[in-house]
């Protein structure tokens, strides 16, 4: 039975602001997680990318914390994006109940965020490096908190952030209220909670199911030096009133796909680990209020940037981990809406792709004969061949030792001329680096 947020507990200044932003009912994450929160349990929950999980740990945690006294809640992130969105998030829900909340994270400036922390904050939201940073100077003290949340745990501890994590730990009160959302529940997740949490509740939405029903998943096999020329044509195609994220493998590949979209007249962005946080919050500020619609990434933001109106994800490169395809699809189809996710499939990631349909219960559209495209079949000496011509050879050869972007012509008709653009690039884990 469906319950209203003043039913679930929220205090009714939080249910104010919710209704101005236009939050009615709770979400199934929101109903389950916000009783068991209220009640003062820790609590493990799981739930896809785009649930509002961030309002199921928010809204109790503003509903409990005092006004007066600093620094009550900790939330640990993996990552800046991801801080700076939750932050927003809480400041919407807090509007009328005088509760500051402010993000700590690495690429800006110590000294800005010292000063902020003066004014005197309630919740922080941090990645665990610079958290730990501010710490060590002891421009941070975590002796009043009393509700810690890991939100992202299973990718915090992908990036490595174990041992920070511990060390964090150890600053906060033993008789604090522990939360943990992760989309995905590997041993480390619930050996970590069974490490630093009592008698938790756990909360698992679909867990069985990682397909979101609302996503229209398709996928075309094509040649990697015609990828460019397909995908083009996929945004030509799309609903343009909505946003476009379009994830690649690599930074190098990002900047390239993102340089001849530009080039062809698009409206797109990118964003990826090496530009700096003010190149990246311009980035993700352009996307949000529209001027640009299209995102170029790597999976930085995968889990990172909650934008409504995107309508469309397409997969430039197919990534090996099937799980890091469903958080990318994610970014589409939020809050309950709908959304399309296409991948584009070259022969070298036919293998991922087939580990990737067997997890998912939905059936993928096949493009290839409603798009009137052949798919290629290329023979194990040609992919070593073409390979080695296309990749290592090319950039390697004398008339390209800047490292410019080649420029192929197919025979193909595409706006009324030969298409000559091909952005290439070794296939690598792509490890953004921590925050």
């Amino acid at each position: 039975m469906e319950s209203s947020f003043e039913e679930l507990g929220v205090s009714t200044p939080i249910v104010k602001a919710l209704n101005e932003h236009g939050y009615k009912n709770p979400f199934p994450i929101q109903q389950e997680s916000i009783p068991i929160f209220l009640k003062g349990l820790d609590m493990i929950g799981q739930a896809h990318t785009g649930t509002g999980k961030t309002a199921a740990y928010a809204l109790p945690i503003l509903t409990k914390i005092h006004t007066r006294v600093p620094i009550q809640a900790l939330i640990l992130v993996p990552t800046r994006e991801l801080a700076l969105q939750v932050t927003n998030e809480i400041n919407k829900f807090s509007k009328y109940v005088g509760i500051r909340t402010i993000s700590i994270y690495g690429g800006q400036s110590i000294a800005i965020q010292q000063e902020q922390l003066r004014k005197g904050v309630q919740i922080i939201v941090a990645t665990p490096g610079r958290l730990i940073d501010h710490l060590k100077r002891g421009s941070i003290q975590l002796d009043n908190v009393k509700f810690v949340v890991l939100d992202e745990a299973d990718r915090m501890l992908d990036m490595g952030f174990i041992e920070d994590i511990k060390f964090i730990l150890f600053y906060v009160n033993e008789e604090r209220q522990t939360c943990l959302f992760s989309a995905t529940m590997p041993a480390e997740i619930i050996n970590l909670a069974q490490e630093y949490m009592q008698n938790y509740q756990e909360i698992r939405l679909n867990k069985d199911e990682l397909s979101l029903d609302t996503i229209e998943q398709s996928y075309l096999i094509v040649r990697e030096n015609e990828k460019f020329k397909h995908l083009c044509t996929l945004i030509q195609n799309r609903n343009k009133k909505q946003q476009t994220i379009i994830f690649v493998s690599t930074k190098q590949r990002t900047e390239k796909v993102h340089h001849f979209l530009k080039e062809d007249g698009f409206r797109t962005t990118m964003i990826h680990g090496d530009l700096s946080q003010k190149q990246r919050n311009s980035a993700i500020y352009r996307f949000r209020n529209g001027s640009e619609d299209i995102l170029v990434a790597t999976d930085i933001v995968a889990r990172g940037i909650d934008v409504p109106a995107v309508g469309h994800v397409i997969n430039y490169d197919v990534p090996e981990d099937p799980d890091t395809y469903f958080h990318r699809i994610g970014r589409t189809a939020r809050a309950g809406g709908s959304g399309i996710a296409i991948s584009l499939v070259s022969n070298e990631r036919i293998d991922s792709f087939t580990r990737i349909m067997r997890r998912t219960k939905q059936n993928m559209r096949k493009l290839n004969d409603e798009m009137g495209i052949e798919i290629p079949v290329i023979q194990r000496s040609y992919r070593t061949f073409y390979r080695d011509r296309s990749v290592n050879n090319y950039y390697n050869s004398s008339n390209n030792r800047s490292g410019n972007f080649s420029r192929y012509s197919y025979g193909n008709n595409y706006r009324g001329s030969g298409y000559r653009r091909s952005p290439y690039g070794n296939y690598r884990n792509n490890n953004e680096g921590r925050e």
